[in-house]
């Protein structure tokens, strides 16, 4: 069984802003890399000028669909699944009340939908959002959290959604973390830099103090790949203004000093993990190793099974 990487994002962009370092590390280590979304961002609205054109504004959703195309791409997924509902806009919009949208679908429809692509694309493992969104309350991305939770454990029972595929359980769910302490080095370095940092105002207004503070229990080094965010924010071009301070401030040599991993929680994980982690994929050849062998009849000799029956440090992980 070869590996397998599954990230669940909310909107086009989501999957360009969030760990694409760690994507094109394993894409380019031969691990299959697949990309969910689960919407289309038609809120998304043009943030770069050049591209606030009358024939853009017309065909936005087909231009954000490119544009993930573009950016997927870029960074390094091997394949791209749309889920396939609305963009649901913020909290009490006119999108909000759309039944179109990812807000109003029924969760186990979402859930259910979720389900099949993992069960057809059988992730070992499987990245998205914490409950947390550290203080960004978008409806989509809150949605993402509990769809992703909800499926990877309903993708392995044979009771749940029969009819969508053979059940298949992943071995280790994670949390991609907002990377504060990366943040922060950036404004830093603008300052030193003699540049106007975009951060200036937000940490003015209390947003270090507002931030979560929840530790990571992996790092992906992303030494070489940093590279990957950068062209797959630029693929973005009606959502990403390459003039904008904020993504693209700060030379890029600089960037790749400040970037050098993406940060993560373990979240769920059905296999033996010992400390702090610099591979999403730490112990799961071994455990796929063992299923293999007792498979075959040759049960592995070891002692302690790589596979565990249990939930393994999920709930030391994210501090239940």
């Amino acid at each position: 069984m070869g590996l397998c990487l599954m990230t669940v994002h909310a909107h086009p962009d989501d999957e360009a802003s969030k760990g694409a370092g760690t994507v094109a590390r394993y894409h380019a280590a031969g691990v299959r890399t697949v990309l969910v979304t689960c919407t289309g961002g038609e809120e998304g609205d043009i943030l770069n000028p050049a591209m606030d054109r009358p024939e853009v504004r017309a065909e936005l959703p087909a231009v954000r669909r490119q544009e993930l195309a573009d950016a997927a791409g870029a960074i390094g997924y091997d394949e791209v699944v749309l889920l396939g509902y609305r963009d649901s806009g913020m909290p009490d919009s006119p999108a909000n009340a759309d039944p179109r949208s990812f807000h109003q679908a029924p969760i186990a429809e979402a859930v259910g939908r979720l389900v099949e692509v993992i069960r057809r694309e059988r992730p070992q493992v499987i990245v998205t959002y914490p409950e947390d969104q550290s203080g960004y309350p978008h409806p989509d991305h809150i949605r993402v959290h509990e769809i992703t939770v909800a499926a990877f454990e309903a993708a392995g029972d044979p009771a749940a959604y029969p009819g969508l595929g053979e059940p298949y359980q992943p071995l280790k769910l994670y949390y991609s973390l907002w990377p504060v302490e990366q943040m922060v080095k950036r404004h830093e370095k603008f300052l030193e830099l003699g540049l106007d940092s975009p951060y200036t105002e937000l940490i003015k207004e209390g947003w270090l103090e507002r931030a979560p503070v929840q530790e990571p229990t992996a790092k992906v080094d992303i030494a070489g790949f940093a590279d990957a965010r950068r062209a797959g924010l630029l693929a973005h071009a009606t959502q990403i203004d390459p003039a904008s301070p904020h993504w693209f401030g700060l030379p890029v040599e600089h960037e790749r000093e400040i970037h050098v991993n993406d940060p993560y929680v373990l979240a769920r994980s059905l296999v033996v993990v010992d400390g702090p982690e610099d591979d999403l994929f730490s112990s799961v050849p071994q455990a796929l190793a063992e299923l293999e062998g007792t498979r075959a009849g040759s049960p592995s000799s070891s002692k302690r099974s790589a596979l565990a029956s249990e939930e393994i440090g999920a709930d030391r992980a994210t501090g239940r």
